[in-house]
């Protein structure tokens, strides 16, 4: 099998001191966090083994067999209306979410691993970032010398972009 999964670092933190955060960047210049009780799994997974789909949104990058379930792959940063991924790439670092009982495969730049925050923490991504993010964020986090985004995990798979009527 040509799937390989990543086990990603967890920071040396006590368990007690906050919520535990899928870290990832979204594309070079935007890191971002998501919520591990949403994330099911972390994979590098060759572009060859998605299955393309005609007539979906943009972002849709097609059709994946994981574990004998077919999911939708997202271009994450696509979708946020960032920077899209490099479509020349030879293998795509995808998380898998799941709300409720829908799983979703969203393709990010990089998996960081796990680190946490405390929930206080988060604070208004208000004026921070660009207005479109806005309905995709819990909050975001002000860290030394850089704002990492505290993505909803719920609004992404329940995104208007994903679902056409």
């Amino acid at each position: 099998m040509d799937t390989s999964i990543l086990v990603p670092q967890i920071n040396q933190i006590d368990r007690t001191s906050g919520n535990s955060y899928l870290r990832l960047d979204l594309d070079r210049q935007t890191p971002a966090i998501l919520a591990m009780d949403h994330t099911q799994e972390v994979l590098v997974v060759p572009t060859r083994r998605i299955t393309p789909m005609p007539n979906m949104a943009e972002c849709v990058l097609g059709l994946l067999n994981w574990r004998n379930r077919v999911l939708w792959v997202i271009d994450l940063p696509q979708m946020l209306k960032l920077q899209p991924l490099d479509t020349a790439a030879q293998q795509y670092h995808i998380a898998i979410i799941r709300v409720g009982q829908v799983p979703l495969a969203l393709v990010v730049q990089e998996v960081k691993g796990v680190t946490q925050f405390i929930p206080d923490c988060i604070q208004s991504p208000t004026g921070l970032v660009p207005s479109s993010l806005m309905p995709y964020l819990h909050g975001c986090i002000q860290q030394q010398n850089e704002l990492l985004l505290v993505l909803n995990t719920e609004a992404i798979v329940h995104s208007s972009v994903l679902h056409s009527d």
